[in-house]
């Protein structure tokens, strides 16, 4: 039997680490993998086609607020008023379909969300306030107004277009309709951040943003054009997350929003800026949406669950991050 050096073990541990800090998804896919293998063990049979569909179909509305963090937090930003703008989307969907062809209705819906985002975008980039308080007072206001609105056509009814929902819950040959909108917005983002100008900005304003302005960025335009972004993705979400839920409320989307930040840190995005991926995050959606599951079926009460999901998620976080701070 050959015993190995403690230098050659200590070696072949830095090769390791290295390894997997230049392919950082690997340890979150393991991750993700050994929940769902706890998840058969625990309940036999449960991991089939029809499970794996409405994973993915929950973990999408996730994956897709997530990417608005992942947006924001490159910069080292946040929108906490995603939740908000994808609620007001899906509301106001909902109630002008009444009455509207549901593609009118989707466009009337999508403009008061850009309307955040250009708030927002002015907001932290010209007056220069700090984009928790920014996007939190948005959200409040926002909230606000879509109070106001829901008593004037609170005698007109809401509807959910048929379309939404097929788009939403149906299945085709095994394979969750969903994905016709996730692969194009997941391929869109992958895209502006890896091979586009604009994505090299968001990573140089969130790695250093004196630089970045002393180099000729004009800051203030770069955070309009993410934040109206986050916000054109958030709304998209919306009338997605209608068609899924199909009941209209006033906090749809809410819930929603500190696990798409959780989702995003996991991931491998920094909250600091200039670090981080969309595809990560991804992933790390799903691996929220298995545990979210796993948690379920041990039928922990409400007060457990929470202090084992926050615990979990700041135990891989803070594995992840001292991992990829290796790079």
């Amino acid at each position: 039997m050959t015993v190995l050096p403690n230098s050659a073990v200590s070696s072949r541990g830095a090769q390791l680490r290295r390894w997997l800090s230049d392919h950082p998804l690997v340890p979150l896919l393991v991750l993700l993998v050994l929940l769902v293998v706890v998840l058969q063990v625990l309940r036999p049979g449960i991991v089939n086609e029809r499970w794996i569909g409405n994973t993915v179909k929950f973990a999408i509305p996730l994956a897709m607020l997530a990417a608005c963090q992942t947006l924001t937090m490159l910069t080292g930003g946040i929108d906490l008023s995603v939740g908000t703008v994808a609620t007001v989307a899906a509301f106001v969907l909902a109630t002008q379909a009444v009455s509207l062809d549901p593609a009118l209705a989707a466009l009337v819906a999508v403009l008061p969300a850009l309307a955040v985002g250009v708030v927002n975008g002015i907001g932290v980039g010209v007056f220069r306030v700090h984009p928790l308080i920014m996007t939190l007072g948005t959200s409040l206001i926002a909230t606000g107004c879509l109070q106001v609105y829901q008593r004037t056509v609170i005698a007109t009814g809401a509807k959910v277009p048929p379309g939404l929902s097929w788009l939403a819950t149906g299945v085709t040959y095994g394979v969750p309709n969903a994905l016709l909108l996730f692969v194009p917005v997941a391929a869109l983002v992958l895209f502006l951040l890896n091979r586009t100008g604009f994505g090299r900005l968001l990573y140089a304003v969130g790695d250093n943003e004196r630089a970045a302005r002393l180099s000729g960025v004009h800051y203030w335009q770069v955070i309009l054009a993410l934040y109206v972004l986050s916000a054109l993705i958030a709304s998209v979400m919306g009338l997605l997350y209608i068609g899924l839920i199909r009941a209209p409320s006033l906090s749809l989307a809410e819930p929603l929003v500190l696990p798409s930040v959780a989702a995003a840190v996991i991931g491998g995005t920094s909250i600091f800026g200039g670090r981080g991926g969309y595809a990560g995050t991804i992933v790390g959606a799903l691996i929220l949406t298995v545990l979210t599951t796993l948690l379920t079926i041990l039928q922990m009460p409400e007060g457990v669950r929470r202090i084992l999901y926050g615990a979990i998620i700041l135990f891989v976080t803070a594995a992840y991050l001292k991992l990829v701070e290796e790079r």
